[in-house]
């Protein structure tokens, strides 16, 4: 099983970035995917997360809410996290995590967000 995050970039404040994460070797529909991300010095937080098969619910972080959207492609097996708006406290490494009740929890390897002020 791998997850495999993309899109991270430097940009200015009130720009707008979009990450993917491609999932490989797991039934992607039956897993909870979420964004998680960790700032330099700080734990890392939960950013929002999107329920298996046709994704109906979602859940932010009270800091992205209304600035973030998270989705889910089952076909391509890709979850995104489109961010508008974005400030330099979100510069941080972004994390894809899949889950599913009574399996392992899977992360990927992270991609940088940079927000210049």
């Amino acid at each position: 099983v791998q997850l495999v995050e993309s899109g991270g970039a430097l940009v200015h404040s009130g720009d707008s970035l979009r990450l993917s994460c491609a999932a490989y070797g797991l039934n992607f529909r039956d897993y909870r995917m979420m964004w998680y991300r960790q700032a330099p010095g700080k734990e890392r937080e939960l950013v929002a997360s999107i329920s298996s098969l046709g994704g109906t619910t979602t859940n932010y972080g009270e800091s992205v809410k209304g600035r973030f959207t998270i989705s889910r492609d089952n076909a391509k097996e890709m979850v995104y996290l489109e961010m508008n708006s974005l400030k330099p406290e979100d510069t941080a490494v972004y994390y894809c995590k899949a889950a599913q009740i009574g399996r392992p929890v899977y992360w990927g390897q992270g991609t940088q967000v940079t927000v210049s002020s």
